[in-house]
């Protein structure tokens, strides 16, 4: 892998670059899609999805064991297995979706990056290592160790659904953009056939080929974003103090930040939507079903733990870049008089703001290379996320709940693939009516609901001893039907995606409110439940703890 890296790197920074590039002098004029060679990318693409077919079909002839069937066999060690996590993490929300925010908010665009990033360490320090010795194949397994088998795993596999749906709308809306922008399809059309892929792929080689496609996504990614980061830098003499300096001396931003880009406060105006979105990226990162299936894929707790630590570290590097491509994009952008009245021309929409800038610094190759890139990680992402979600309907509803612990293999295959079937036929329909969202902001969504639903109930099964399970199942109910109604409510949705006029939640994200709910529901009926159940859930606290901790003992 380092090998490659360093020839990606190598190949990248051997490009010759444009000739306008090295006076700073560009129109965006000279960066619109009529004026790039097409064949260059479309050549690249069918390279790009042949191996990925190849890749998987290899993977799909290897022998397979009772555990491939829920899609989650796999060994790897602690660095292998976190670049596999951070492959599967880095979506479109952050390559370009983060990318495309600071150029359209500036400073408030940052709380993404910074939001994004700041979940990886409470994940290495409290759950990591928890999740692993507990859980086999889903959050269902954890909810389940000591609490009611059948309640918690519905309520698990519903909330893991609908964050799943959220999440995987928001990469079809990126990748139909992406198409619409290199092949002038409609966006809808886009939409559809790599929705297609997608299920193709993550079914023809299960969670063996998914895992491949992550970890070379994850170094193709990185290298990527590392080249293109120099490439701007270099333009203004590798001093990362000079980007955001012109950048906040800019003026005429599309959005009205003539008092600059650095000024906070127009994308999240006030201190409620700041923390309320502040808890959804921080928290929701440790309940999303495909990053915890990645834990439970870890051959022993260690490994899982070192998987969260380099998850961490790698997150963080990416962030940074993704913030000097952010501001490096902007004053691209804002250099050209014409930008108020192209904003909305672009094809692909301002999602694709990353893409521009690598063909303004590089030229049609690099460009090329980092569309070829971009589409990786949009279908590694999806092909990841359909797995989480077909694992959770076939291990969770059908084998655990439907067959009480015994169904029969080839069942529990067929339950799968029809379950990733309409997983990716919903997604779909969702990732049709987001063409206009910015997918940072739709996958935030995304989190805040992962963080009302999964994280209080994680966190009190883990660590309160008078954790029921009646208070577990009200309370995390109350999280998700909560948070599912605010963010269908909220500005992004109502609005936005449903074209009414003004939202009847004016926060950006509800987590504030409904994982406050969450948390008190549960405290409450655990605190009244005086049945022998709960009382002996209380007593068996302890066996959980040794369990959770040390990854011995048990019931």
């Amino acid at each position: 892998m380092p090998a490659l890296t360093f020839a990606f790197a190598l190949l990248l920074c051997g490009l010759p670059l444009p000739a306008q590039a090295a006076e700073f002098d560009f129109s965006l004029h000279d960066l619109l899609p009529q004026q790039i060679n097409h064949w260059l990318i479309t050549a690249v693409f069918a390279g790009v999805v042949f191996v990925a077919l190849v890749v998987a079909r290899l993977a799909a002839l290897k022998p397979h064991t009772e555990a491939d069937a829920s899609d989650t066999g796999l060994a790897a060690s602690g660095f292998q297995n976190g670049l596999a996590i951070t492959g599967h993490y880095l979506s479109g929300a952050s390559f370009p979706g983060v990318a495309a925010l600071i150029v359209s908010y500036g400073y408030d665009g940052l709380l993404y990056a910074l939001g994004f990033l700041a979940g990886w360490p409470f994940m290495a320090l409290l759950f990591a290592e928890r999740l692993k010795n507990l859980g086999m194949f889903t959050l269902g397994d954890v909810l389940a160790w000591r609490l009611d088998n059948t309640a918690l795993r519905i309520f698990a596999a519903v909330g893991s659904l609908v964050v799943t749906l959220i999440y995987l709308a928001a990469q079809l809306s990126c990748v139909g953009q992406l198409i619409r922008l290199l092949f002038g399809f409609e966006y809808g059309m886009g939409v559809v056939i790599v929705g297609a892929m997608m299920l193709i792929y993550s079914r023809t080689g299960g969670i063996f080929a998914t895992t491949q496609l992550a970890i070379v996504k994850a170094v193709l990614l990185f290298s990527g974003v590392t080249v293109l980061a120099f490439m701007a830098i270099h333009k203004f003499g590798f001093s990362f103090e000079a980007i955001p300096a012109r950048a906040s001396a800019l003026q005429g931003h599309p959005v009205g930040r003539d008092a600059g880009i650095l000024s906070p406060g127009v994308l999240l105006s006030d201190p409620v939507s700041m923390i309320s979105l502040g808890l959804a990226l921080v928290c929701g990162l440790v309940g999303l079903p495909h990053i915890l299936m990645r834990f439970f894929t870890a051959p022993n707790a260690r490994t899982a733990r070192k998987s969260a630590l380099w998850a961490t570290i790698l997150s963080g590097y990416f962030y940074m870049l993704s913030i000097v491509i952010g501001f490096s994009a902007i004053l691209f952008a804002l250099s050209d008089p014409a930008y108020r009245s192209l904003w909305n021309s672009y094809r692909g929409g301002d999602n694709m703001t990353s893409l521009y800038l690598a063909y303004a610094v590089g030229g049609e190759i690099t460009m090329g290379v980092m569309a070829a890139i971009l589409f990786l990680t949009l279908l590694s992402v999806a092909a990841g996320l359909t797995l989480a979600g077909a694992a959770v309907v076939s291990h969770d509803l059908y084998a655990i709940v439907a067959r009480k612990g015994r169904p029969k293999l080839s069942r529990e295959r067929r339950v799968s693939h029809l379950a990733a079937l309409a997983l990716g036929a919903a997604a779909i329909g969702l990732g049709l009516a987001a063409e206009h969202v910015n997918v940072a902001m739709l996958v935030s969504l995304a989190f805040g609901i992962a963080a009302s639903a999964h994280f209080p109930v994680l966190v009190l099964v883990l660590f309160w001893q008078r954790c029921t399970t009646r208070g577990a199942l009200v309370g995390g109910c109350i999280g998700l039907i909560s948070s599912v109604l605010l963010t269908l409510f909220s500005p992004l949705v109502w609005v936005t995606m449903l074209g009414n006029e003004t939202a009847i939640f004016p926060y950006a994200s509800p987590a504030l409110f409904s994982m406050s709910a969450a948390f008190l529901g549960i405290w409450l009926f655990s605190r009244t439940d005086r049945t022998p159940r709960g009382q002996s859930e209380c007593v068996n606290f302890t066996a959980q703890k040794i369990r959770a901790e040390i990854g011995v003992g048990g019931l």
